[in-house]
């Protein structure tokens, strides 16, 4: 099934939804109770065929040692069953149900880019999408759902009801996805061609932290120190205050004295009120003197708060970018343009031009993931997926797929064949200008060497987008988003301005 997006960044349909959202809450539970009385009169009479329906549809697990983070999770279409891996093996395993005839669910390369719990389909009735995770903006995720046993989505890749709440639990945005026409698993590889951890950035890393960190609290003394005195030159301020205020009201009375009709002060009287007030702005010269170096003080520690405040800033920043350097980085060669790709958390930070040797020989789709670091921090570990173009699936006949997806669930994924994609390593030149450049690889950074260009579905808020050529891309195609010309790889801090994933070119489903 197609999975739209929100709509957000549509005027009209924010007022839509908005008017309509009691009428939709109200649908949906007159829905869900109509679908509850259903069930409850069919119950008796189809419990052997659900019986027989979920023996066919085992979720499957790794019991034999404990899972790790999933870094993979691999689609096949062929055999209507999603794998998903952790560095060391698969440790999730269950059946799909992908796109039908026409709408079939495009195989290629893709990765998580939204996650919502509860989904409706703003198209299809409102349709219960539960533990959706989005791979394409134009409406393609995962989710559960009913399997019939065959292909019968609009596009969607529904897996059952409880391993979807599952995966949506273990799994974290940036998920590697592949849709492959067959079924294949990851195997290991090395090649001097794959990419390397830049040496000591984590060590660099920790350093910057530990940097942030004591920028941080030299900040934080500062402003109480600040803080302190401030209230000490207020302290100090009432005796100012009290020694004005009674110079004022002594002369004050003295004036009135002078002024008032029939009366004369007496030399004595008047000497005595002067005296007073002298006293009084001796005093004031006292507390005054007592509270500028308090005045000082507030000066001197605003300024430090200023200074500390701009270096916890400079420190944060610093170490922010060293530690983004330790993140994931996806990085895609495209044989079609000849360039080489670079993003790193949704965000294109390089493009640069790249040598393949005998280009005008196809090099096949292979993707190269990190799944963890060896030797320290110098060295990592790789596996390769690749992908073949095949025979469309769209062109066998119906029948033939229902039954070759219920066989298939019971056979073991094909491994890659590490020749053909060390053969593709072997015809990349990457220029060292752009080596350079590349931020530090970390695990679950992928490198990708692709036949195709990149997809117009690689935008604002994806990873590298990937759709095989030779397959049929229904489900994606009737949904299909412009060009992919809004976007470009520029320097992070030349970024363009990117309009909303629900906006511009992306399709408003």
């Amino acid at each position: 099934m197609i999975l739209p997006s929100t709509g957000r960044g549509r005027p009209d349909l924010m007022r839509f939804r908005f008017v309509n959202s009691k009428c939709r809450k109200t649908r949906r539970r007159l829905a869900h109770l109509a679908i509850a009385g259903l069930t409850t009169l069919i119950a008796a009479g189809d419990y052997v065929a659900a019986s027989e329906r979920r023996s066919e549809r085992p979720v499957e697990s790794i019991e034999s040692r404990p899972p790790g983070e999933p870094i993979l999770a691999i689609v096949s279409l062929q055999n209507q069953r999603i794998t998903v891996y952790d560095a060391n093996g698969w440790i999730l395993r269950a059946p799909v149900s992908s796109g039908q005839k026409g709408r079939e669910t495009p195989a290629g390369v893709f990765s998580v880019i939204q996650k919502e719990a509860d989904h409706y389909s703003n198209i299809y009735d409102d349709a219960f999408m539960p533990h959706m995770q989005r791979i394409t903006w134009s409406g393609i995720a995962l989710h559960g759902g009913q399997l019939p046993g065959y292909p019968a989505s609009h596009g969607c890749v529904r897996m059952p009801f409880d391993f979807a709440a599952r995966l949506f639990d273990v799994t974290r945005m940036g998920l590697r996805v592949i849709v492959a026409p067959t079924d294949v698993a990851p195997v290991e590889i090395t090649h001097p061609g794959l990419l390397r951890p830049k040496p000591g950035a984590g060590a660099l890393a920790a350093a910057r932290t530990a940097e942030a960190d004591e920028a941080s609290r030299k900040a934080d003394q500062a402003k109480r120190t600040a803080g302190m005195a401030f209230r000490e030159s207020v302290q100090a301020m009432v005796p100012v205050r009290v020694a004005e205020n009674q110079i004022r009201r002594a002369e004050a009375q003295l004036a009135a004295a002078e002024t008032a009709p029939g009366s004369a002060i007496p030399t004595e009287a008047r000497e005595q009120a002067a005296a007073g007030i002298a006293e009084l702005q001796a005093q004031l010269a006292a507390a005054k003197a007592e509270l500028q170096p308090k005045l000082d003080a507030v000066t001197t520690t605003r300024a430090a708060v200023v200074v500390a405040e701009a270096e916890r800033i400079a420190a944060a920043e610093a170490a922010r970018q060293v530690t983004r350097e330790l993140e994931p980085v996806s990085v895609l060669i495209s044989r079609k343009t000849q360039r080489l790709y670079v993003r790193q958390g949704f965000e294109p930070i390089l493009e640069s031009p790249v040598t393949i040797r005998d280009a005008d020989r196809p090099i096949g789709t292979h993707i190269f993931t990190a799944m963890d670091r060896i030797g320290g921090e110098t060295n990592m570990r790789w596996s390769v997926v690749s992908l073949e173009g095949g025979r469309p699936h769209g062109d066998v006949p119906e029948s033939q797929r229902r039954a070759r997806g219920a066989h298939g669930r019971d056979v073991e994924p094909t491994l890659t064949d590490t020749d053909s994609a060390k053969g593709a390593l072997d015809r990349i030149v990457i220029p060292q200008d752009a080596l350079d450049r590349i931020a530090g690889i970390a695990p679950r950074s992928s490198l990708i060497i692709t036949d195709e260009a990149l997809s117009a579905e690689t935008g604002k808020g994806t990873d590298f987008v990937v759709l095989l050529s030779g397959q049929p891309q229904g489900g994606i195609k009737i949904r299909r988003r412009n060009p992919a010309a809004e976007f470009s790889y520029a320097p992070r801090d030349r970024l363009p301005d990117w309009r909303s994933p629900s906006a511009g070119p992306y399709s408003i489903w």
